[in-house]
């Protein structure tokens, strides 16, 4: 009781300094169905963030997860959730694309063996079967991770999974997969009943960067919608991060089916990870892996950050 009514207080206070007018409307293209990866955009959205800031913001999930960003280039939507690779690669086609903010601001990539196995270092991984989803950064991951100990990915056998990341490497089909995520699959091979291990990339040679940002058309920067989406990102992941449990119950209120073991770990798991300054551009984190992809071939050239991302003030 003593919670709900603070959280009534806090709710009410909000409201009190939000102007009344009309909520200004804006779209945003998820890069794949919810989860607890989009947590700062439930909380903001379900705990009245966006209301305070006079959006009416609509998070839609996407029928091709490829699609978002090219739906913002060509002027169909406000705001897309992407990756940091892609936006190179999108940068690197032509597409009319800007960074805004970040949502994830470390990688959930990584390599995972299974704890009891024969993968004990990267090393071991000399003359295994590796699985894979999706060539092109995965490779390159892949490539520099090996090369971090001396390898190459001629010692290794790769084999496509079809996205069956976890039951490949359970099954023992593969020996170690490339690409799974460390909050969901870690902890779906051991709701199956076993370990994993994970090498994460950042640790073995592979620049740091951004899972999840936000792009936008790059000649609607300065759309005044796109500072208030951000405060309102900003001020829902500073209240997830300190009421984790409030903001998870108002997380499987509106989404009820996402209410299971596994996604509620996500979301502990997650939490770290969430730009607490969303909207703070690292300049030198996106030149250094901007350098990496174009060493690894997935870019011709590297061109200026501020061409392709911009701090919205």
């Amino acid at each position: 009781m003593k919670k709900t009514l603070l959280s009534a207080a806090f709710a009410a206070t909000l409201f009190a300094s939000a102007p009344v007018q009309a909520a200004e409307k804006l779209t945003v293209l998820m890069d794949w169905f919810t989860n607890p990866d989009h947590a700062p955009l439930i909380t903001a959205q379900a705990m009245g963030f966006f209301e305070a800031e006079g959006l009416d913001v609509e998070l839609i999930e996407p029928a091709d997860p490829a699609m978002p960003p090219k739906l913002v280039a060509a002027g169909q939507a406000d705001i897309a959730i992407s990756y940091q690779p892609t936006l190179h690669a999108q940068i690197e086609e032509g597409l009319p694309l800007k960074w805004i903010g970040t949502l994830v601001e470390t990688p959930l990539n990584s390599l995972i063996v299974l704890k009891d196995g024969p993968i004990k270092e990267l090393k071991d991984l000399k003359g295994k079967k590796i699985g894979f989803s999706v060539s092109g950064f995965e490779d390159a991951m892949l490539g520099q991770m090996l090369r971090s100990v001396d390898l190459s990915v001629d010692d290794v056998e790769l084999i496509n999974v079809n996205f069956a990341l976890s039951p490949s490497l359970m099954s023992g089909q593969v020996d170690a997969v490339i690409g799974a995520y460390r909050n969901f699959e870690l902890t779906q091979i051991e709701i199956e009943g076993k370990e994993g291990k994970a090498f994460y990339p950042e640790e073995n040679g592979v620049p740091i960067f951004d899972e999840l940002i936000y792009v936008v058309h790059k000649d609607k920067t300065d759309d005044p919608r796109y500072a208030k989406f951000m405060a309102a990102i900003e001020a829902a992941t500073i209240f997830l991060t300190n009421h984790p449990d409030e903001a998870w119950n108002a997380f499987i209120e509106a989404y009820p089916n996402l209410n299971d073991e596994l996604n509620k770990r996500a979301w502990a798991d997650t939490l770290p990870r969430f730009a607490k300054r969303p909207a703070a551009l690292d300049e030198g984190r996106y030149q250094r892996f901007a350098e990496f992809m174009a060493e690894n071939d997935l870019i011709s050239k590297v061109v200026p950050v501020d061409t392709y991302a911009v701090e919205i003030r």
